[in-house]
Order: C-alpha cells, then sequence, then structure tokens
C-alpha cells in the first residue's frame, strides 16, 4: 500500500479554522478560555487554534503545553518516551475551560494521562477535546469535541501527522505499519 496523504497543508488549515469558530461557539465567547497542547504536534496545534481565536474575536487566547509521559499507563511498553516541558499558567486552570488539544485520537490513553497530569494544575470548571484526526479504536470512554477529519483506518496503518513548524511539512499520511498513537 505504501504511504498515502490524506490531508495538506489547506486542508489542515480550513479544518483548524473549523475547529475555531466551534470552539469560540460552544465557550460563547472566549472568556475563561485556556488551551492546552499534548506535545509535540498538539502543541503546535493549540497555538495555530489560539493564533485563529486571536484573529476571529480580536483578543488573545493562552496556549500551553501539557506534558504527560509520567502519567501514561504504557511506560513500559514505550519506555524511551521522553519528558517534554510542562508550561502551564502559574495560576493554574481553577475555574477556566480548558480544550485539551492532540493531533491523533486513537486509544484514549493519552487523553486519560491528559486528565490526570492536568489535575495537577488545578480544577476547570469544564475540559474539552479537539483533535486534528479521530481514527476510532478508542479502548477508553473517551471522546473528541471537536474533530478536524474522521480517519477510519486498521489497526496496523499508521497515521502521521506532520506540521511546518517541526517537520517542514502540513500533511496527515496513512501507511502500513505499526500502532503509533495511543
Amino acid at each position: 500500500m505504501g504511504t498515502r496523504t490524506v490531508l495538506e497543508g489547506a486542508e489542515i488549515s480550513r479544518a483548524l479554522t473549523r475547529i475555531s469558530h466551534e470552539i469560540i461557539e460552544a465557550n460563547k465567547g472566549v472568556a475563561g478560555l485556556v488551551l492546552v497542547g499534548i506535545p509535540t504536534r498538539g502543541t503546535l496545534l493549540a497555538r495555530r487554534i489560539a493564533a485563529n481565536i486571536s484573529r476571529i474575536e480580536g483578543v488573545g487566547v493562552p496556549a500551553y503545553q501539557l506534558d504527560v509521559t509520567m502519567y501514561r499507563d504504557d511506560l513500559a511498553k514505550h519506555p524511551t518516551r521522553a519528558p517534554q516541558p510542562t508550561d502551564m499558567p502559574v495560576a493554574g486552570v481553577d475555574g477556566a475551560t480548558v480544550v485539551l488539544v492532540d493531533d491523533v485520537l486513537y486509544s484514549g490513553r493519552t487523553v486519560r494521562a491528559a486528565l490526570d497530569a492536568l489535575n495537577d494544575h488545578g480544577r476547570p470548571k469544564a475540559v474539552r477535546l479537539a483533535a486534528l484526526i479521530d481514527r476510532g479504536h478508542r479502548e477508553l470512554p473517551i471522546r473528541a469535541d471537536y474533530i478536524g477529519k474522521n480517519l477510519p483506518s486498521a489497526k496496523h496503518e499508521r497515521i502521521s501527522v506532520s506540521l511546518v513548524e517541526f517537520d517542514g511539512v502540513d500533511a496527515v499520511s496513512i501507511s502500513e505499519g505499526s500502532e503509533e498513537h495511543a
């Protein structure tokens, strides 16, 4: 089968613009809104969404980064995960509406770890989830509130998100391979 591109730059941009509008609408504006990306690409996506919301609403929305490595339940399976820096509001997230942002939603285990990690930073009013790609195959009862694209895939397929800030190009591809995202 090889690798095939399923989303390119313009399509990713449109999906993130739509997600940005949906977040504003669901939150009835930007008051109390905090975006939190899950490294690495989730953080980049959170920053893009924050920039979109800022352009749309004329008000800055903070975008932070929350490392979930030490909260994962599969460290024995993936022991080489290097922790990333966590950058969260100094005052915490008490009373905020937090939108967790990740690139690919798969089993739900990364999101479960993010929810555990988020507890260390306060008690949000609400937590929502945005994912560029929802590929299905959930192992936990977790669903995204905002989805760029539903991309049903076989478990043996690999979904790769490339972003210009990290990879030099914006693209989502699917290929034969091992399970990549949890």
